[in-house]
């Protein structure tokens, strides 16, 4: 049986460093990180959507 590197495994099912592919999953990756650690942050301070909304000039809509 043959092993691969994770290296290897992303270059295949997702494609190498600086192809399309490869900087659309990054760019949903760190969409998604900056997601989370905004909404733990949120809830570590006890604020809703709408309150940190409020806190940064956003309005519901």
């Amino acid at each position: 049986m043959k092993t691969f590197t994770l290296d290897e495994v992303q270059d295949n099912l997702i494609g190498k460093i600086g192809t399309p592919l490869m900087d659309k999953f990054e760019y949903k990756l760190h969409k998604n990180l900056i997601g989370k650690a905004i909404k733990q942050t949120r809830q570590e301070r006890n604020l809703t959507q709408e309150e940190l909304g409020k806190l940064i000039g956003v309005q519901k809509s």
